[in-house]
């Protein structure tokens, strides 16, 4: 697939959203992607996740964890097409962790999953929880990155289907909040819809 098939496919979903979003990271943005509302359909989550997998040596890992909540859908395709178990980190009191009774083998090589990337908190803290755990995380897969100019927010590779340029702000700089012209809405996994 194309970025630009991708990116359709996102649109025909309505799943480009415009307005004054306020991101997990806690930035302010325009336009937000709502992969929910194409990953809910299974056709599309499986041609994602084998575009995602032409990326990378499916030997390579023995399983797949994603952050919850916008890692699960794209995670556990990921997992199937690779026939590889699959966990996920979720927050419980604000930290993520690793609960339902999951254990990584020490030593596990584990391949990240996540639906949508701006800053990579949710993956770098996804990642912290693999390693106390005992785990290696070895490589990421995202659907999106919506800042791939951003250097150095992993300390390993990382792949996307879709780059999208997708401006953010901190909430003290947002030029939205100072138009005041539309209320900020948190539509994602931290927020309200």
């Amino acid at each position: 697939m194309t970025e630009n098939e991708i990116l359709a496919m996102y649109e025909d979903a309505g799943a480009l959203l415009n307005g004054h979003f306020i991101l997990s990271s806690g930035r302010h943005s325009a336009r937000y992607l709502q992969s929910a509302l194409v990953l809910m359909h299974p056709r599309h989550a499986e041609a994602l996740a084998a575009e995602l997998i032409a990326r990378i040596d499916p030997d390579a890992f023995d399983l797949v964890v994603s952050p919850a909540i916008g890692g699960l859908v794209i995670g556990q395709e990921v997992a199937r097409q690779l026939n590889k178990p699959f966990m996920f980190t979720e927050r419980k009191d604000g930290l993520m962790q690793l609960r339902r009774g999951f254990t990584i083998p020490e030593g596990a090589r584990v391949l990240v999953v996540e639906d949508v990337i701006t800053t990579g908190g949710s993956v770098r803290e996804c990642m912290d929880v693999i390693r106390e755990h005992g785990g290696i995380p070895t490589q990421i897969l995202a659907v999106v990155d919506r800042a791939p100019d951003q250097p150095g927010r992993f300390d390993v590779p990382c792949a996307t289907a879709l780059a999208l340029h997708v401006e953010t702000y901190a909430p003290q700089e947002c030029p939205l909040c100072r138009e005041g012209v539309l209320p900020a809405v948190k539509p994602g996994s931290r927020g309200n819809a």
